[in-house]
C-alpha cells in the first residue's frame, strides 16, 4: 500500500511538472480568416486572406516582422550596385525546405521565371515589371530564362532591374515573389498545393484543408527559427459571416477574426473592449465598372454614379466611422506622394447629386427611361451594407440598383476570369508603401486590371515613373497618372478608404498593429 502510494504520488507530481512547463500542451491558435483561399498557389492567389495563410507556409527573401519592419528572410544579407539597378542576396545558411532539402538561388530562378510565364496566368505577374525583361516575359515577346535573374551559385541571387526601384526590397515580402520547391511542382504538377504534397519553408506546413471549415498548419520543424516560434498550431477558420464569427470568438471558438460586422461595432466594443484593434490601414474600398460593356464605356456616366454616392453618409453610417471617404485611388501617408481627387471631391453632395441628375438626363435616362445597374459584391454584412446603402442613394435620380451577391472566391475569381458585370465591389491593400502598387492595377493588361481599363498616356506615365531619375521626378508621373486614370477616367470608383477592423483574444500575445495589418503568427504566443 505504502509503495503504490508513493508511485501513484511521483506519477501525480510529474504530469504537474509536465502541465506546468507546457510540454503535453499543444498551443493551438484559432485564427479567423474572412474567407477561404482560391488557390495555395503563392504564384495564383491575389487577396490579403490568401496572403494571411500563405505568410505562414513560406518565406520570402524579405519578410515584414510583428511590426510589419522589412527584415531578411530567405535570404541572410544583400548588396546593392551604385546605380541601384543590381541585387545580389545572399540564401541564408541552413535554410531548409520542410522536406529537408536546401533552399537554394535555383528556387528562386525557377520561381520567379515560373511567376511572369504567361502559362502561369498569374494575376501578379506585374510584381516583377522592375525586372529585366519581365514584361516582355508576360506579354509572350521573349522567354522566361531571358528574366533579368541568376543563381551565380546555390548560396546567391541577383537580380537586374530595369531602373533604381526604391519598394524593391519592400515588394520581396509579397507571397507572389516567395519560392516553390521545383522537384516539389514538378512530381505533383497541379496538386503540389495539397496538404500531404506541400513542400514550403516557413514557419508552419500544411497539415489540413477542409473547405468551408478550417485550414490546419503545424509548426515546421525544419524552419531556421523553429525554436523560438511558440504556437504549434494554426486553424485559419473561413468566417464570411462576420455576426457569427462575434458569436464564435465570445464562446472561445476562435481567438482572432480580421473584420467585424461594423453596423454592431458599439456593442462590441462594450463586450469586448480592447480586445477590438482599430487603426489605419493602408488600402482602399472600391467599385469596378466594366469598361467595355455599354452603357458603362461612356465616362460621363460613370461619374454621374460615382458623384451620386454619398461617401460620408457610407463612412459614418454603414462604417461606424471606421473608414474615411476616398476621392482618389491612391490612400494618404505616402511620403512624398500628392493623391489626386476627382474634381468633384471639394462639392458639396448636394452639389454633386444636381449635377449627377443632370448628366443622367443629358444621357436620356430618367424617370421614364431608368437607368438599370447591378452591383456584385462578396459575402460580408459589410459589403452587403454598402451595397443597399448605394442602392437606395441612386434611386431618386432614376437608376435601379439590383444585387448580386456570391462568396469571395467566387466573387474574385469572376473578376480575374473577366467575367461579366456592370459594377463590382473589390478592395486594396497595399503590398508595399508606394502608390504604384496602387495605379499598377490600371495600367493595360494588369492581372487586377478587373475593369478593363487601358489608356496609352496612362501608361506612358507609368513608364515614365517607373524610369525616372529622381524620386521627385517619379512622384509627380505617378500623380499624373492617377489624374487621368483615377479622376478622370475612373479605372476605378474610390469609395473609402481602409482601417483594419480586428478582434483579438487578449491570451494573444505579440499582436503589434501597423498600417499593413500583417501578423505573421510566427511572432506571436498564446497564453
Amino acid at each position: 500500500m505504502f509503495r503504490t502510494t508513493i508511485k501513484g504520488w511521483l506519477a501525480g507530481a510529474a504530469l504537474l511538472a509536465l502541465t506546468a512547463s507546457g510540454a503535453c500542451a499543444e498551443v493551438v491558435f484559432n485564427r479567423g480568416n474572412s474567407a477561404d483561399p482560391e488557390s495555395l498557389d503563392p504564384h495564383k492567389t491575389s487577396t490579403t486572406y490568401e496572403a494571411n495563410i500563405l505568410r505562414d507556409l513560406f518565406m520570402g527573401l524579405m519578410v515584414q516582422n510583428a511590426k510589419a519592419e522589412v527584415e531578411p528572410g530567405a535570404a541572410e544579407s544583400y548588396s546593392v550596385s551604385p546605380d541601384g539597378k543590381t541585387y545580389t542576396f545572399k540564401m541564408r545558411q541552413g535554410a531548409l525546405w520542410s522536406d529537408g532539402t536546401p533552399v537554394t538561388a535555383d528556387d528562386f530562378v525557377f520561381s520567379w521565371r515560373r511567376l511572369v510565364d504567361p502559362a502561369t496566368a498569374a494575376e501578379y505577374a506585374y510584381m516583377l515589371a522592375p525586372v529585366v525583361n519581365a514584361e516582355d516575359i508576360t506579354a509572350g515577346k521573349k522567354k522566361p530564362e531571358e528574366l533579368g535573374v541568376r543563381a551565380v551559385d546555390p548560396g546567391t541571387f541577383e537580380v537586374t532591374l530595369n531602373a533604381a526601384t526604391p519598394y524593391f526590397l519592400e515588394m520581396l515580402t509579397h507571397q507572389s515573389t516567395y519560392a516553390l520547391s521545383k522537384p516539389n511542382v514538378e512530381k505533383f504538377g497541379a496538386d503540389f498545393v495539397k496538404p500531404g504534397n506541400l513542400v514550403s519553408n516557413g514557419a508552419y506546413v500544411l497539415k489540413e484543408f477542409i473547405p468551408n471549415d478550417h485550414i490546419t498548419a503545424v509548426r515546421n520543424d525544419k524552419f531556421y527559427d523553429a525554436a523560438n516560434v511558440k504556437i504549434d498550431v494554426v486553424d485559419f477558420i473561413p468566417t464570411e459571416d462576420r455576426s457569427t464569427a462575434m458569436k464564435r470568438f465570445e464562446a472561445g471558438e476562435l481567438d482572432s477574426n480580421d473584420d467585424l460586422p461594423t453596423e454592431q461595432l458599439a456593442d462590441l466594443k462594450a463586450k469586448f473592449g480592447d480586445q477590438i484593434h482599430i487603426g489605419p490601414y493602408l488600402g482602399t474600398y472600391y467599385y469596378a465598372f466594366k469598361l467595355d460593356k455599354a452603357p458603362w464605356d461612356n465616362v460621363r456616366l460613370r461619374h454621374a454614379v460615382s458623384m451620386a454616392i454619398d461617401r460620408d453618409y457610407l463612412a459614418e453610417k454603414v462604417w461606424q466611422n471606421t473608414m474615411l471617404p476616398a476621392y482618389s485611388f491612391v490612400p494618404p501617408g505616402i511620403s512624398g506622394y500628392q493623391p489626386r481627387p476627382a474634381v468633384y471631391a471639394s462639392q458639396s453632395q448636394l452639389d454633386r447629386e444636381d449635377e449627377a441628375r443632370k448628366i443622367l438626363t443629358e444621357l436620356g435616362y430618367g424617370p421614364d427611361k431608368p437607368l438599370k445597374m447591378e452591383i456584385r459584391f462578396n459575402t460580408s454584412e459589410n459589403h452587403k451594407n454598402t451595397a443597399v446603402a448605394i442602392q437606395e442613394q441612386l434611386k431618386p435620380l432614376g437608376i435601379e440598383v439590383t444585387l448580386l451577391n456570391t462568396d469571395t472566391k467566387t466573387h474574385y475569381a469572376h473578376l480575374e476570369q473577366h467575367g461579366d458585370f456592370d459594377i463590382a465591389r473589390a478592395g486594396w491593400i497595399a503590398d508595399y508603401k508606394d502608390p504604384e502598387n496602387f495605379l499598377a492595377l490600371c495600367k493595360t493588361g494588369t492581372g487586377n486590371n478587373y475593369s478593363g481599363y487601358s489608356d496609352k498616356d496612362y501608361d506612358r506615365l507609368m513608364g515614365e515613373a517607373a524610369a525616372a531619375a529622381t524620386p521627385d521626378a517619379r512622384m509627380l508621373a505617378l500623380s499624373d497618372a492617377e489624374a487621368i486614370g483615377v479622376a478622370r477616367d475612373l479605372c476605378v470608383v474610390p469609395l473609402l478608404f481602409y482601417s483594419y477592423h480586428n478582434l483579438v483574444s487578449s491570451r494573444i500575445k505579440g499582436w503589434e498593429q501597423n498600417v499593413m495589418d500583417v501578423h505573421p503568427t510566427r511572432y506571436l504566443t498564446k497564453e
